[in-house]
């Protein structure tokens, strides 16, 4: 991991705020730049739709509760768990039947 020194600086914009953030390469720069511009898009859906009939705060954790369940989607379709218990239980038989 990068120490401080070798860090860069970069500025990103969500939905009315922009801030600074200290990512340590190209890759980390973005992985940060995709993840504002979905928090940015995904805040301004929001807040185009319920502007007047939502507080900010509401607007706010509304796209935060779809970006959420957008990455634990994510999580569940990538959960190697399964397979890993099917290869190590036939690993197990194949081990079983060279001997």
């Amino acid at each position: 991991m990068a120490d401080e020194k070798t860090k860069r600086q970069i500025r990103l914009h969500f939905y009315d705020t922009d801030m600074s953030f200290r990512v340590s390469s190209q890759e980390e720069e973005a992985l940060y730049r995709r993840a504002a511009k979905l928090i940015d898009s995904t805040v301004n859906t929001y807040a185009k739709s319920y502007k007047g009939k939502m507080s900010e705060k509401q607007i706010l954790y509304s796209a935060m509760l779809v970006i959420a369940l957008k990455a634990e989607r994510g999580d569940d379709r990538n959960d190697t768990t399964p397979y890993e218990n099917i290869l190590n239980k036939l690993t197990g038989e194949i081990e079983e039947a060279l001997k």
